[in-house]
C-alpha cells in the first residue's frame, strides 16, 4: 500500500489481520477441551466401578440429596442464561452488562454455597473420601467441579470489578464467558451420572 504526500511516495506497513480467534478465547477453549477428557475419565471410571459393584450404593452410606441438589442445579443453570444475557447486551454498551453479570456471579455463587452445606451434611452423615467407593468417587468428581466453579467465578468477578471501573476488551468477556459456561453445562453431565443413575 502506499501513499502519496507532496512530492514522495511512502510505502505503508501492511495492516495486520485480526486474528480469526482471539487469543484468550483460543487459550480457554484449548483448557476447556483438555478438562472435558478429565472429566469424561473420571465419569467413565465412576461407571465402570459402580457397574462393577454387587450393591449400590453401599451399605451403610447415605444417600446422596437428589432433590436439593436439582434446585443448586437451577441456579446454576440460571447463572448461565443470565451471563449469556450479559454478552448480549456487552454488545450494545458495556455499561448495561453490568447487572446481569452481577447477578449471574450472585447466582453461581448461591450453587456454590448450597452445595458446601451438602458436603457439610454428607460428611456429618458419614460419607468420607475413606468411608467407601461412593465417598472416593463423589468428592473427587463433585469436588474438582466445585474447584472449577470457584476459579471461574474469580474471574467473571473480576471481569466484573474491571468492567465497573471502565471498560474491558470483548475478548476479555467471551474467555470468561466460555470458562462459566463449561463449568455450567458439564454440571448437569456429573449430576445424571453420579446423583441419579
Amino acid at each position: 500500500m502506499t501513499a502519496r504526500t507532496p512530492g514522495r511516495v511512502r510505502t505503508l506497513p501492511p495492516r495486520p489481520r485480526p486474528p480469526l480467534v482471539p487469543s484468550p478465547v483460543l487459550g480457554v477453549l484449548i483448557f476447556v477441551v483438555t478438562e472435558i477428557m478429565l472429566f469424561s475419565g473420571f465419569v467413565s471410571a465412576f461407571t465402570i466401578m459402580r457397574g462393577s459393584a454387587v450393591i449400590w450404593p453401599p451399605p451403610g452410606q447415605p444417600r446422596l440429596p437428589v432433590e436439593e441438589t436439582a434446585f443448586n442445579t437451577l441456579l446454576l443453570l440460571a447463572s448461565g442464561g443470565v451471563l449469556w444475557l450479559a454478552q448480549r447486551r456487552f454488545r450494545r454498551s458495556q455499561e448495561s452488562a453490568r447487572v446481569p453479570l452481577l447477578a449471574s456471579i450472585l447466582l453461581g455463587g448461591g450453587f456454590v454455597v448450597l452445595q458446601g452445606r451438602e458436603w457439610v451434611s454428607m460428611l456429618a452423615q458419614g460419607l468420607t473420601l475413606r468411608s467407601s467407593a461412593l465417598g472416593s468417587f463423589f468428592y473427587l468428581i463433585v469436588g474438582f467441579h466445585a474447584l472449577h466453579a470457584v476459579v471461574a467465578l474469580g474471574i467473571l468477578i473480576w471481569v466484573w470489578r474491571r468492567l465497573r471501573r471502565g471498560s474491558i476488551p470483548p475478548a476479555t468477556l467471551a474467555a470468561a464467558g466460555i470458562f462459566w459456561y463449561f463449568v455450567v453445562l458439564v454440571w448437569p453431565v456429573l449430576y445424571w451420572r453420579v446423583y441419579l443413575s
